[in-house]
């Protein structure tokens, strides 16, 4: 088991590289980027200019905003800068922000995500080979690249791609057309994973002749833990609220239906209507954060999270404390995560 850590989202990009430095000292696998507030692209480079072995993983940059040309350039030169140690994680984001947030229309997103995949491929395989670039589907055509445009052959060609996924149809394309997946914190739950994901991962995987093997499952995984129980409180008490704004979308309700609560999704999306989101976690009960947030101390999480997810993923994420004076606890933590 690998152990990730993460980027803050509000991290100055000035501030990411003695980030990614600490992050390498810890002993972490990988580190992994978002694309909420910054560019995923310009932050993963900068993960990989200033790290010598983590993983640079785009958790998840959005495919839908961007030609998969310029996806698949930014990633060609991610790859080739990190010497083999990107992955291309994709996400569709929600029809509102696609729309009100990116001004880029909305169709129907597992077709459409399943040709961002298919096409980077191809133009991967072209900018490897030379070979002419021909991908046509319903969303995307691709049929010119001359010699002056394409960037040319790298050491390492074969960049993992992964999407993050919730629902059954983006799990059958995962197992259908991906090296892997990243969970959402909302469904990381491993009782949740193993009826309702994994078995939706392997009927698309089934559809499409592919074996498995290798398939990576990135957790988003949410848990508390800090220094004294006291520490431990007070995030859990923070991962209350994160549960209550992730549970006011639609899409992230099933996990809650699983748990008998499913009439909590309408209550809290009406709180986010009436501008009521100081208030969301006050609808989380304890009986619904204990099975969703894992707790306990530095020096007992690792043997918690190994309990809950035993073997099942190809990384786990760990955040790097915000008082560094924590690190050497922590650095701990993760070692006997990994072993």
């Amino acid at each position: 088991m690998k152990v990730f850590a993460g980027t803050p989202t509000h991290m100055p990009m000035r501030d990411v590289p003695a980030h990614v430095q600490r992050v390498e000292r810890m002993g972490y696998d990988g580190i992994k980027v978002p694309e909420t507030v910054h560019n995923g692209f310009l932050t993963a480079m900068l993960a990989a200019e200033h790290s010598s072995r983590l993983e640079v993983v785009t958790s998840i940059l959005l495919a839908f905003p961007r030609s998969p040309m310029i996806t698949a350039i930014s990633a060609w030169d991610v790859q080739a800068m990190s010497g083999g140690r990107f992955c291309l994680g994709l996400g569709t984001q929600v029809k509102g922000n696609i729309e009100g947030r990116y001004s880029t229309p909305w169709v129907a997103p597992v077709q459409r995500m399943r040709e961002v995949i298919q096409s980077l491929r191809a133009i991967w395989h072209a900018f490897q080979n030379g070979t002419d670039l021909k991908y046509h589907g319903e969303h995307y055509n691709f049929t010119r690249l001359q010699p002056r445009f394409n960037p040319g052959p790298i050491e390492h060609p074969d960049i993992p791609l992964v999407i993050g996924a919730v629902g059954p149809a983006m799990c059958r394309l995962a197992g259908a057309e991906c090296d892997g997946m990243i969970t959402h914190p909302s469904n990381s739950m491993p009782r949740y994973l193993e009826q309702f994901t994994k078995p939706q991962i392997e009927e698309g995987a089934k559809r499409k002749g592919r074996d498995l093997a290798g398939f990576r499952f990135y957790m988003s995984n949410m848990f508390a833990t800090g220094a004294t129980a006291e520490e431990v409180a007070k995030e859990r008490e923070r991962q209350r609220y994160s549960l209550g704004f992730y549970f006011s979308t639609p899409p992230y309700w099933p996990t809650i239906e699983l748990l008998g609560h499913g009439e909590l999704g309408p209550r809290l999306r009406q709180m986010t209507r009436e501008g009521k989101w100081g208030d969301l976690g006050t609808l989380i009960s304890d009986e619904i954060l204990d099975a969703i947030v894992p707790a306990a101390t530095y020096d007992e999480i690792a043997d918690v999270l190994r309990e809950w997810y035993g073997d099942s993923a190809y990384g786990l994420g760990f955040p790097v404390p915000e008082n560094p004076k924590h690190d050497k606890a922590v650095a701990k933590a993760v070692e006997r995560l990994r072993g």
